[in-house]
């Protein structure tokens, strides 16, 4: 059986996991009934010349150890586009997190220069909200 869009060598022998490759415009064509889809059509065209802060070397990596290959640079991009995203969001939350638990704890210096450091008291609340369960280890090696 084969699925049209992945490849599978199983037949040649070989026991890897299945690719799915997909270019953008495979991507508009399956979204262009949905309402967002011209959005999309839009805005595809301007991830060429953006340069996203998760470089696409390493999102082509976790890609392809995830079994996704992608010829068009902008699906990489989008894929990296929305990686930051996620990763701000739960910064965010992060932070927030964190102000409303050093603002519970009466503090003798109370200046605007205050400085937050992340931790995973901050952090695993911040990620359970986005549905991400963090447990310490029971021990340390």
């Amino acid at each position: 059986m084969s699925i049209p869009g992945t490849s599978a060598n199983h037949a040649n022998g070989q026991d890897t996991k299945p690719t799915i490759t997909m270019s953008a415009g495979q991507m508009v064509s399956n979204q262009s009934s949905s309402i967002g889809g011209q959005q999309l059509i839009d805005f595809l065209p301007s991830l060429e010349d953006y340069t996203p802060t998760i470089p696409d070397a390493v999102t082509g990596s976790f890609l392809n150890s995830a079994g996704f290959a992608s010829t068009d640079p902008r699906v990489v991009r989008l894929i990296s586009l929305a990686a930051q995203k996620f990763l701000s969001d739960v910064a965010n939350d992060a932070l927030q997190h964190c102000k409303v638990r050093t603002s519970n704890q009466s503090s003798k210096s109370k200046s605007k220069d205050r400085t937050y450091t992340l931790t995973m008291d901050d952090l695993t609340p911040a990620l359970a909200e986005h549905g991400i369960t963090v447990r310490k280890p029971p021990y340390f090696v």
